[in-house]
C-alpha cells in the first residue's frame, strides 16, 4: 500500500476508535461527548485573526461549525498518523508495533493542552475548567486510546495488504 494512503487510512481508523471510545465513555461514565462544533467555531474565527477566546461557547457561531469541527478532528488524526512516518519511517506501516503508536498517541495530548484548550478559553491543560485534573485525565486517556487506534488500524491495513 502506498504510504500516503496508509497514513490517511490509519489516521481515520484511529480517530474513529477515539470516537467509539468517547461513545462508550459517555454511556458508561456519563462523560459528555466532545463538542466538535466548538472546535469548528474556534477554527472558523482564524480568518479574522482571532485565535484566543475567553469562553468558546460565548464566541459568535460560524457557518457550518459542526462540519468544520468534525473535518478538523479527522484531519488532525490523519496529520498525527503522518508523524508515525516521520518518526519511525514508512516501514512501520507494513509491520506496525504498538510502542511507537502508543507513545505518539500520548505525546499528542500536548496539542489540546497547550494549543486548543488555551485558545478556546479552557486554560493551559484545562486549568480554567471546573475539574482540571479530571479533564486532563480524560484527555490523556483519549489520546492513549488514539495511539492504540493507530496501532490497531495499521495492523488491520497491513493484514489486508498481505
Amino acid at each position: 500500500m502506498e504510504l500516503p494512503l496508509a497514513i490517511v487510512l490509519t489516521g481515520v481508523g484511529a480517530t474513529a476508535v477515539t470516537d467509539a471510545w468517547a461513545l462508550l465513555r459517555r454511556r458508561w461514565l456519563q462523560v459528555p461527548f466532545p463538542d466538535y462544533a466548538m472546535v469548528g467555531r474556534w477554527i472558523g474565527h482564524f480568518p479574522q485573526g482571532r485565535f484566543r477566546h475567553s469562553r468558546m461557547a460565548d464566541a459568535a457561531p460560524v457557518r457550518n461549525e459542526n462540519l468544520l469541527g468534525w473535518c478538523a478532528h479527522y484531519a488532525i488524526g490523519i496529520g498525527f498518523a503522518g508523524l508515525l512516518a516521520l518518526g519511525w519511517g514508512a516501514t512501520w506501516f507494513s509491520a506496525p508495533t504498538w510502542p511507537p503508536a502508543l507513545l505518539l498517541g500520548v505525546l499528542t495530548v500536548a496539542a489540546p493542552f497547550f494549543v486548543m484548550q488555551p485558545g478556546m478559553g479552557a486554560g493551559m491543560a484545562a486549568s480554567r475548567t471546573p475539574h482540571p485534573a479530571r479533564a486532563r485525565l480524560n484527555s490523556l486517556v483519549m489520546h492513549a486510546v488514539f495511539g492504540l487506534g493507530l496501532y490497531a488500524s495499521a495492523m488491520l491495513l497491513a493484514a489486508i495488504a498481505r
